[in-house]
């Protein structure tokens, strides 16, 4: 039996449902037609935290960690992970990114580590959901890395802090 399309809005300033470009009009799950969207710069930033004990920080920042370079290991993960998203999220396109950047940060004040990717490609679609797989990877990795020594340590504030180019244009956290 084939589902309703939804027409209720979710919240207030928000579109209806209707309007989720991944919903076909019977309800069904399907990926968005872009063949006849003009390929343009797009970018997308996201970040996140990861938050643990200081002596855990200091463990990482003093490259100390039984399992190696924390910091390295996560950061070559974050990037993989942006060039895999189309592998892990059923609906996304693959894209052949032009750049990908990881950048961790340690701060003492959290304690914890300030995870931020940078995606950028040249294409019809736009990579919100690369930056995002990026930094949620990246800080998987750095919870892995570590567990042995904390297992309570937090990832937390995942987002997407800004996306240029397309039709929507600029959007800014």
């Amino acid at each position: 039996m084939a589902r309703k399309p939804v027409k209720a809005r979710t919240k207030a300033n928000t579109k209806p449902l209707s309007a989720l470009t991944h919903i076909g009009a019977s309800g069904e799950a399907r990926m968005v037609d872009v063949s006849d969207k003009p390929a343009t710069e797009r970018l997308a930033v996201a970040e996140g935290r990861v938050l643990m004990t200081r002596a855990t920080l200091d463990l990482i920042v003093s490259g100390n960690a039984k399992k190696g370079d924390v910091l390295a290991t996560a950061r070559i993960a974050g990037i993989m992970a942006a060039k895999r998203t189309s592998e892990l999220i059923p609906l996304c396109h693959p894209l052949a990114l032009s750049k990908v950047t990881v950048d961790i940060e340690p701060d003492a004040t959290l304690p914890g580590c300030l995870v931020r990717a940078s995606v950028k490609v040249n294409g019809p679609t736009g990579v919100e959901m690369e930056a995002l797989t990026a930094v949620t990877v990246a800080c998987l990795t750095i919870y892995d890395m570590i567990k042995a020594v904390e297992r309570g340590v937090r990832i937390e504030g995942i987002h997407l802090v800004e996306k240029l180019g397309g039709k929507s244009g600029h959007y800014r956290a």
